[in-house]
């Protein structure tokens, strides 16, 4: 039982030994890579030693209840403590998206509804970035069109983890979880009868990450800059400080002009463009991921939402796993952790259902 686990411990072992070695710390990439392998597998290892010590003390239990009949209620507790770990174990050992420790790159676009759609958009950039402050990440807002009543007609995000997260815990793992067409129902403040209406915007999700190469030859971007345009700032309108960067060979194109400099906002497109390229090339790489990522619809159609957010009512219903709660005020203040793990229990029971019970 759980013969796979085995290697992992041989694995482990070896790693404590790299980790040790002051000379791997003098490439930080490298260190950075060994220590993520190892504190993904730390989970896994301790559970499994658990479990065996765990039928250990079965055996010694069993071995005194058949002496004195007081113990067969430790033997009875043993055993369920042990079945319990056994069926954690079997979950940590569900292969896991290579790409979930990765920051990521989260844009949200306003969809049909016009001046409602985007308020709404605004209202999903305030819950993710509530959500990020709660768990400790860091924002940073790379580009924005604002609509002309305060919302958001188009905004990107960026969201990275502070320091060596447990796995399972970075921003892509759990926000990944977010691509897709998200409803709203309610009554628009431009709305003068009461009456509700529906309206839609899209999140895309990215993961921002190191460890994917993604070779982007300078020959392939066209590189073109505008004045900047929309409120505030000495450089808007009077300079050429906005960058727009297509990418030849895909044909995806990026543009930023939230910063002053036309540096700066090349910076941010090439951020953006490279997250962009690594979805496409894990697209290409690996059926699994590309279902995955099938599941962020492209397009903001209202006919293909993942979840609906119905003010009248407070609210939220997850229509891929039918979670639905009333606190709707509660998540948009980024209370998110209650749909995000029924997202990430749902993807673990299918996966399990895909590869065997490893144990």
């Amino acid at each position: 039982m759980f013969e796979s686990v085995d290697a992992l411990v041989a694995e482990y072992v070896d790693l404590e030994h790299q980790l040790a070695d002051s000379a791997v710390h003098a490439d930080q990439k490298v260190a950075r890579r060994l220590g993520r392998r190892y504190s993904e597998l730390r989970p896994v290892i301790a559970t499994y030693r658990a479990w065996l010590a765990t039928g250990e003390d079965i055996d010694a239990a069993r071995e005194l209840a058949a002496e004195d009949h007081s113990f067969r209620a430790e033997v009875e507790a043993l055993e369920t403590q042990r079945t319990e770990l056994a069926d954690k174990l079997a979950v940590l050992l569900v292969p896991r998206d290579e790409l979930d420790d990765s920051d990521v790159i989260v844009e949200v676009k306003a969809g049909e509804g016009g001046d409602e759609s985007a308020l709404f958009a605004g209202d999903l950039l305030r819950m993710y970035l509530r959500y990020a402050e709660r768990r400790g990440w860091k924002t940073e807002i790379l580009e924005s069109e604002v609509s002309d009543l305060g919302g958001y007609k188009d905004v990107t995000v960026a969201v990275k983890a502070k320091g060596t997260v447990e796995p399972g815990e970075a921003p892509y793992a759990k926000l990944k979880y977010e691509g897709g067409v998200h409803r709203v129902q309610r009554v628009p403040a431009t709305e003068s009868q009461g009456r509700i209406h529906t309206s839609a915007a899209g999140v895309l999700v990215f993961p921002e990450t190191e460890d994917v190469q993604v070779e982007i030859d300078s020959n392939d971007l066209r590189i073109d800059v505008f004045r900047s345009s929309g409120p505030g700032g000495q450089s808007v309108n009077t300079t050429d400080s906005a960058v727009r960067i297509t990418h030849l060979p895909t044909g995806v194109v990026v543009s930023c002009q939230n910063e002053k400099s036309q540096l700066q906002n090349k910076e941010s497109a090439m951020r953006i463009l490279r997250a962009r390229l690594v979805a496409l090339a894990e697209d290409a790489a690996a059926k699994e991921a590309s279902a995955a990522r099938r599941s962020q619809v492209r397009t903001v159609d209202r006919s293909e939402r993942i979840r609906t957010y119905n003010f009248a009512e407070n609210r939220i219903s997850d229509h891929r796993v039918g979670f639905k709660a009333y606190n709707l005020d509660a998540v948009l203040d980024g209370e998110l952790d209650p749909i995000i793990q029924a997202c990430v229990d749902a993807d673990i029971a299918a996966r399990m259902a895909a590869i065997g019970d490893p144990r």
